[in-house]
């Protein structure tokens, strides 16, 4: 019983002596602290600075989306024409020539035939015909509305198309500054980890720590080290991105300058309006269901009658080489002019053709039924798509600000983490925890803030506001 007493007071006598804490010599140890998120990383060489705005004034100047649209927008424009519509006459000029070279052979009801080889004739057709349609049911009229229609289609489709480039240059801007900030967490975390490992020496300098924690602390560093590697080329894809969407060269370097800055006052009930007023994919709907309408009723204009209004002015002239001589059997040469106007009125009127006309009518009227139900689902996926948004918008901000708080304790928890195991007073293992923690929160408010800005910018891009608002 004494033996067992006394080996328990011996062990608690070590305990206490391993729980003194060891004072180490204080180093010189930066504190993690906030920094503005454009701030550049120090392991990503300098580059010109680039805004958002002058992104985007590249991107529409030489996306080449934007720029195809823009050549599809000027031939429907070119397209609006009265003469496209058939309102306008149209005048030809003709010009023909013919020469002929044959062999003749005459006979009379008295006397030798006559033989002539190798007899030239020449024939001449000039003319200028013109052609009116003043009547055709009304088609040329409702084809030139069409042909407007179909303008405007386009030049709506050329803005959701520049809407839609605008978001996604935004959105890889944004990924830009995201993961560059990355960037920033991890060489935070190497320069905790950096005095984990020379607070760790001077423990074993003085005898207090075993060499293997060193080991340790370099094998967690290294592994840090890994994940900025890593990171690093995530940062230069998302550049190659951003690039490829400016139309430039995806290799040209270039450092951002604004912040992920997410707007919190978005008010649905406004957003829900403006999509109804503004979104040009649901205006370029609409427009459809307007070409299908001009559609129907040109197959309909097809049932009536047309008549066009006919002039034209001819000169002919005919030679040949082996003409009678008036009041004689002897031949000769002989040449015919002949030139006058001509006009005249013509009617057209359909009768029966297969019943294609019906045909016809019948699949112009499926078309615009088509269009109206093509409008009908266009209005119900992007209310759908302002539905999520919107939703994904409200909870990125309530997860933001709890990322935004989160984030200043877990900076001051690893200084004081740093602090204590300065002192002796902190394992490795809860140190490199510490750290950990901060890295993860630190990756969690970059993700949340531009998912936050993702979901601003599909609202903005949904109503219309993304060309205007920038």
């Amino acid at each position: 019983m004494s033996r067992f007493l006394f080996l328990l007071l011996f062990a608690a006598t070590g305990a206490a002596q391993a729980q003194q804490p060891v004072f180490i010599p204080k180093q010189s140890i930066e504190k993690p602290t906030a920094k503005p998120q454009t701030a550049k990383p120090v392991t990503v060489a300098d580059a010109p600075p680039l805004t958002l705005a002058q992104a985007i004034q590249l991107g529409l100047e030489n996306n080449f989306n934007i720029r195809l649209a823009r050549t599809d927008e000027e031939i429907a424009e070119n397209n609006v024409t009265r003469g496209n519509a058939g309102q306008l006459p149209t005048v030809n000029g003709n010009l023909a020539r013919t020469y002929n070279r044959n062999n003749l052979r005459q006979e009379f009801s008295q006397g030798d035939p006559r033989v002539n080889n190798n007899v030239p004739t020449i024939q001449g057709n000039n003319n200028v015909a013109a052609r009116w349609t003043i009547f055709d049911g009304f088609g040329m009229f409702i084809a030139y509305d069409r042909l407007k229609s179909l303008n405007q289609g386009q030049r709506q489709l050329t803005r959701a198309t520049a809407e839609e480039t605008v978001a996604s240059i935004t959105d890889s801007y944004y990924s830009v500054v995201r993961e560059a900030g990355k960037i920033k967490s991890i060489e935070e975390a190497l320069k905790i980890g950096q005095a984990r490992i020379d607070l760790t020496q001077a423990r074993v300098d003085v005898g207090v720590s075993a060499k293997v924690e060193v080991l340790t602390a370099r094998v967690d560093y290294n592994a840090d080290q890994s994940l900025l590697i890593q990171q690093q080329e995530l940062l230069t894809t998302a550049k190659i991105n951003l690039n490829n969407l400016l139309g430039r060269a995806a290799r040209l370097d270039f450092q951002p300058t604004d912040s992920i800055v997410v707007t919190r006052d978005l008010d649905q009930a406004a957003i829900i309006q403006a999509i109804q007023k503004a979104n040009p994919r649901l205006q370029q709907a609409r427009i459809n269901t307007e070409v299908a309408t001009y559609d129907r009723k040109l197959a309909r204009a097809a049932r009536y009658p047309q008549i066009d209004l006919t002039s034209g002015y001819i000169r002919t002239s005919n030679f040949n080489g082996a003409a009678f001589l008036p009041g004689s059997r002897e031949q000769g040469t002989a040449t015919t002019l002949s030139n006058g106007f001509n006009y005249g009125v013509v009617a057209t009127v359909p009768i029966f053709d297969g019943f294609n006309r019906h045909r016809l009518e019948q699949n112009a009227r499926v078309g615009e039924e088509q269009s109206q139900l093509q409008l009908g689902q266009t209005q119900l996926q992007i209310g759908a798509d302002a539905e999520q948004a919107f939703a994904r918008y409200q909870n990125r901000l309530q997860l933001l600000d709890l990322e935004e708080s989160n984030i200043l304790l877990a900076r001051e928890n690893v200084a004081i983490a740093l602090e204590r195991y300065r002192l002796g007073l902190l394992t490795p293992l809860a140190l490199r925890e510490a750290q950990r923690t901060q890295l993860d929160a630190e990756v969690r408010l970059l993700d949340i803030r531009f998912q936050a800005k993702q979901a601003e910018t599909v609202l903005r891009r949904l109503s219309g506001g993304m060309v205007q608002g920038q």
